[in-house]
């Protein structure tokens, strides 16, 4: 188990995002059954870490996973990029996706 890592601009992001909102443990990540491929991620502030989670900590963030989606995110790296003012987000590189769907809300591993 190697765990979810983000890069140093998605650390950054979450923590100035947690500072506004004043509460939080860090990022929880998970996965959900959606769309045509299989599964889409969910994103989310952990406001607790419950006794199934696993915790990794990047750049001084931590990033929690629930048992059930640690084997399809495993080994993942979150950036959070910017392409213009208007279009900025997460970008998920998870060498686990076997494949994805056309518009690329879904995946399977």
């Amino acid at each position: 188990m190697t765990g979810v890592e983000l890069t140093e601009s998605a650390a950054r992001h979450v923590r100035r995002e947690l500072d506004k909102r004043g509460s939080g443990e860090g990022l929880r990540v998970a996965t959900k059954k959606s769309g045509c491929t299989g599964f889409a991620y969910v994103v989310d502030y952990a406001d607790e870490i419950g006794s199934g989670d696993h915790v990794f900590e990047s750049f001084g963030v931590k990033v929690v996973v629930d048992d059930e989606s640690l084997h399809q995110v495993d080994g993942m790296t979150i950036d959070f990029v910017k392409t213009n003012l208007l279009n900025q987000g997460f970008e998920f590189r998870n060498p686990n996706v076997k494949d994805m769907c056309g518009c690329g809300e879904s995946f399977s591993v």
